[in-house]
This record gives structure tokens, C-alpha cells and sequence, in this order.
């Protein structure tokens, strides 16, 4: 065609060698249908015994994708533990603060706060209870 210049062979290779490594890059970002973890039980969840998680203290429930904390007066708080950058559970607690295995965001387990980026979102707080001495997480606040 008059007009367009055709692309030498090396920037056609180049291109072909870089496609499929970006698309890994985009794959490994995104939160599409491929395993991620769901952002929050889709039922009650039992986590155990009320006397799991002491006053001032906060326990991660790795199967259950779910972070309760207990302050001084007795209150529980729950957190779903998917993290809300690209939906990769996390699965390290230290201490107070969550750690995101996959890109590096901590969340506070007490407030579900973003620490450290990436993350830019809370995590999804979590209605949580006591039931006949059992600790109960749900889907909704």
C-alpha cells in the first residue's frame, strides 16, 4: 500500500516475543475467574470456639479466608483476608498486620485498613457473632 511503511522482520520477532509475556503480566494482575479466592463467605462460616481469639488479640482463619480480631471490651471484628488488588488470599499475619503473598499489600486485621500498597481498598468487613459459644463470620456487615 502507498503510504504505510512495512514493519522490518526484527520488530515483527520483537512483537511476536513480548505478546505472550505481557499477557501473563496482565493475567497475573487481574482478578478474572481463574481460581482467585471469593472476596467473602457466601454463608455463615464457623470459625470455632469463642476462646479462638483472645481480648486484644486477632486470629487468621487461612481456610476460611477470614481475619477476626477481639478488642479489650470483649467486641469481635472479622475481615475477609482476600486481598482487594488482585483477589489473592493472604495468608500471613504478623502480629496485627496482614501480609498479601502475591504482590506485597498489608492490611491492619483490627480495622481491615490498607497499610502498604498496592492495595488502595479496604478489605470487606465481615458480620461476625457468637452462637452457642462458637464464632460465626457472614457474608454481610
Amino acid at each position: 500500500m502507498p503510504g504505510r511503511s512495512v514493519p522490518s522482520r526484527r520488530t515483527v520477532l520483537r512483537s511476536a516475543a513480548l505478546t505472550p509475556v505481557a499477557g501473563l503480566g496482565l493475567a497475573a494482575c487481574s482478578p478474572g475467574d481463574d481460581g482467585a479466592a471469593p472476596a467473602r463467605p457466601t454463608a455463615p462460616v464457623d470459625l470455632g470456639a469463642e476462646g479462638e481469639v483472645a481480648k486484644g488479640g486477632t486470629k487468621l482463619f487461612r481456610d476460611q479466608n477470614v481475619v477476626v480480631s477481639r478488642a479489650e471490651d470483649g467486641s469481635l471484628k472479622a475481615f475477609s483476608t482476600v486481598c482487594t488488588h488482585a483477589r489473592c488470599p493472604i495468608n500471613k499475619l504478623e502480629g496485627t498486620k496482614l501480609i498479601c503473598p502475591c504482590h506485597g499489600s498489608e492490611f491492619d486485621a483490627r480495622t481491615g485498613e490498607v497499610l502498604h500498597a498496592p492495595a488502595s481498598v479496604p478489605l470487606i468487613e465481615l458480620s461476625v457473632e457468637v452462637k452457642q459459644g462458637r464464632i460465626i463470620a457472614s457474608p454481610g456487615v
